[in-house]
């Protein structure tokens, strides 16, 4: 827009111009007109600008009014926010009720196992019916050979202690029936022992040794824990031939069928044959091979004229993870040190045991007793006492 020295005519005063002593000539009236004419035609044309602007901003305000109208209409109807929270309880609903009947279905598992052991224990053949139940294990006959505990004692792990005792040379282990002779022994420290017997000899003639009695203590386990582990590439195979094949003859035959893709197998890595149960572990190169074999469960092996049907079980691998011991004595066992080498092996065991079982001498019963000559050394085993 043209400033306001271009919008507005400023007539001058005639005044001013008498004033000036001037005299205005018709040229110049004319071009005053002129001037006039453009001033009104720049009006004209701001006032049309303006006009048009004023439209444009009504119609932009209308437009404005009509869409929050339409934004206000579509809240009413439908509100995102609302949909969210009813969708969002509707599934917390759903989840409540799942969570629910799985805790019944919990519940009720429990007390169909509860009933299940309480009936194995009343009805033993109820054993025999969840047998199905159990993972593959290798088959084994078993002879029962133990004691009859209480229901209470079927949770707990027995440990029976096999304990072996090393033994110098010029020693004995002599184990007494009753504790307290081990015990009296132990407590006279030293001991003289007659080699020669025999009432008609001289004083001079006798040969006497000297001998010293401590007690055995031992390191028994207070604490043990045993994890196991499923080998992954593993398995475990029982029902072989008798003794009659050659171990490694038997290893061969077993590693070439399993090596083969068309009998499930794959590369053998290793073999090893357990001499305690009279099974084979193989050990494949590639993983998913076990798996397959412990699905099928038996398979048909030809080992020289005739075919074994063999059972395949996972390899369980066991590994200790915990073991605490605590000293221990034994109480009906002495240790005999400082024995001279002056007798033959049997005489001198045969010496040793007649002066210890003489009461007179502080001895009584004589359980066993083991002697290591001079120069040798021997490992004493020592078992759990049930006595």
């Amino acid at each position: 827009m043209d400033s306001e020295e271009n919008s507005f005519v400023r007539l001058e005063d005639p005044q001013d111009l008498q004033d000036g002593g001037s005299e205005v000539t018709p040229e110049q009236v004319r071009q005053e007109i002129e001037r006039y004419k453009e001033l009104c035609s720049a009006m004209e044309q701001d006032n049309a600008a303006l006009q048009k602007e004023k439209e444009e901003t009504e119609r932009r305000i209308r437009q404005v009014k009509n869409t929050r109208e339409l934004i206000q209409e579509n809240l009413q109807q439908h509100n995102p926010l609302e949909d969210l929270i009813q969708t969002l309880l509707s599934e917390i609903f759903l989840a409540k009720e799942e969570k629910s009947g799985l805790e019944q279905e919990k519940e009720m598992l429990e007390k169909k196992l509860e009933e299940m052991r309480k009936k194995s224990w009343e009805d033993p053949m109820m054993v025999t019916e969840c047998v199905w139940m159990l993972p593959a294990l290798p088959e084994r006959n078993l002879v029962f050979k133990g004691l009859v505990t209480d229901k209470e004692d079927m949770n707990k792990l027995m440990l029976t202690p096999l304990i072996r005792y090393p033994l110098q040379g010029g020693s004995a282990l002599i184990t007494f029936e009753k504790a307290e002779v081990a015990q009296r022994v132990i407590e006279a420290k030293e001991h003289t022992v007659e080699l020669s017997h025999g009432e008609s000899l001289e004083e001079l003639d006798r040969c006497r040794m000297r001998v010293q009695a401590s007690p055995v203590d031992v390191l028994l386990p207070s604490a043990l824990e045993i994890g196991l582990a499923r080998s992954s590439r593993s398995i475990l195979v029982s029902g072989l031939p008798g003794r009659g094949i050659p171990e490694e003859v038997l290893l061969d035959k077993l590693e070439l069928f399993f090596s083969k893709t068309k009998n499930g197998g794959s590369e053998v890595e290793s073999r090893e044959f357990l001499d305690d149960c009279g099974q084979v572990v193989l050990t494949f190169v590639h993983d998913g091979v076990a798996e397959q074999l412990i699905a099928r469960g038996q398979v048909q092996v030809p080992i020289g004229k005739v075919k074994y049907k063999l059972k395949i079980s996972p390899y369980m691998r066991g590994e200790v993870t915990n073991l605490q011991f605590q000293p221990s004595r034994c109480a009906r066992t002495v240790l005999l040190s400082g024995i001279p080498d002056v007798l033959a092996e049997e005489p001198m065991r045969d010496a040793l045991e007649i002066h210890f079982q003489k009461e007179s001498r502080g001895g009584g019963e004589v359980d066993a007793l083991g002697y290591v000559p001079a120069g040798r050394r021997a490992v004493a085993v020592f078992s759990e006492w049930l006595g």
